[in-house]
């Protein structure tokens, strides 16, 4: 015991002697563009809610609607007594909205990976991992048990040079790469991927959690962004993010989800999504199936403020999404650099190793559609304030 309490004291003194430990802010009202933190009102920029649905009204009017009929709680696994006619409501909802024949919801965006690559691939069989995928997909990866090839990040060059190095093993093969990587923003080649998965025989899966409700005709995410439907063989989604909820999803073919149905571990042994999960996000399809007004305003948010970030003369990378990555170098300055926007009136955490590369600390805007343009202005204005006041701008 004594033994144990050494290491977790002296590891916490390593995180915090070099910048790295975090501080947990703790948020006293609904999630959206300001939020209460310690009694003050601040301007939230680090919130992965890309559409502004966490406190839309509908979903808690859809929310209250569902309680009253199926209660809170689903009671059991959903291949015991946990499928509820609204679990298979919100799949077939999900289904239509992607494009595929089927999807399986499961309790997270990371369970959703958990569910997908296991059961595909693995003790023998070969995986072909973008080297700047998610800790979600990498877990899942390690999960399978299968041997882990990575690929350049973003080079469909690379990943065909490691294709073709193991081209001659009779196995099952997997591509895997994020949609939009979600630290810088990037959005993955996917039909140059797609291509080289075909032409090697192998198979492809997207995690498209900061792509649903972001990219493609209406939120539809990265695949009907590129018009690649029906070459994916599966698509992850999450829907704590552009849906503003809980809870994460496959989609696919029918045979595919009723394979992944029967294989897939948070499915077998973990309790289905709760009532108010499930009706909330129904409420969310049923509104990025009405309008793609939301996704238009994010769009438009996103490119108001990188103009203004770059006329203040920050570096804010190659992002091709909405999100905006300040790039400030050293964690001990994106560190203080939000506690300073804190300050001001900002809520925007940094970002630092082993999350992103050393010497690659930041603070990650996530813009909203929420957020007004008297909004962003200020919020781009007290950025170049508290830049130049640390002489960096």
């Amino acid at each position: 015991m004594a033994i144990q309490k050494t290491f977790i004291t002296e590891e916490l003194a390593r995180l915090k002697a070099e910048g790295l430990y975090t501080r947990i802010r703790t948020i006293e009202s609904a999630q959206g563009p300001w939020v209460t933190i310690e009694g003050r009102r601040r301007l939230n920029l680090c919130s992965n809610n890309y559409l502004g649905l966490c406190s839309d009204p509908r979903l808690g009017e859809k929310c209250r609607a569902m309680i009253d009929a199926y209660g809170v709680g689903p009671g059991a696994v959903r291949t015991i007594a946990g499928t509820l006619s609204l679990h298979v409501e919100l799949e077939e909802k999900l289904a239509e909205f992607k494009g595929t024949e089927a999807a399986m919801v499961v309790q997270s965006g990371f369970c959703a990976n958990l569910s997908a690559v296991p059961p595909l691939v693995g003790k023998g069989d070969l995986i072909f991992s973008d080297e700047l995928n998610h800790a979600s997909i990498i877990d899942a990866c390690k999960l399978s048990g299968a041997t882990i090839l990575r690929y350049p990040h973003n080079s469909v060059e690379g990943l065909r040079e490691v294709l073709y190095g193991r081209k001659g093993e009779s196995c099952r093969k997997l591509v895997v790469s994020d949609g939009v990587f979600s630290m810088d923003g990037d959005v993955a080649p996917l039909p140059g991927l797609v291509e080289a998965a075909e032409e090697f025989g192998a198979m492809i899966m997207v995690d498209d959690a900061h792509g649903e409700g972001v990219l493609g005709r209406g939120g539809r995410g990265i695949v009907d962004h590129f018009g690649l439907h029906g070459r994916v063989d599966v698509e992850v989604g999450t829907l704590s993010k552009a849906f503003g909820v809980m809870g994460g999803f496959i989609s696919g073919t029918a045979e595919m989800i009723d394979y992944l149905r029967q294989k897939a571990r948070p499915n077998l042994f973990s309790s289905s999504l709760t009532v108010p999960d499930v009706a909330a996000n129904l409420a969310s399809v049923e509104i990025l199936q009405e309008s793609d007004r939301l996704v238009r305003k994010l769009w438009s948010n996103g490119k108001l403020f990188k103009e203004l970030m770059r006329k203040s003369g920050f570096d804010i990378g190659r992002s091709e999404t909405p999100i905006t990555p300040v790039i400030l170098g050293e964690a001990s300055v994106a560190k203080e650099f939000s506690s300073r926007l804190f300050e001001e009136g900002i809520f925007a955490q940094a970002i630092a190793f082993p999350t992103v590369p050393k010497g690659t600390a930041r603070i990650r805007v996530m813009v909203s559609a929420a957020h007004e343009q008297a909004d962003l202005e200020m919020a781009a204005a007290t950025f170049g304030k508290v830049g130049k006041d640390m002489g960096l701008v």
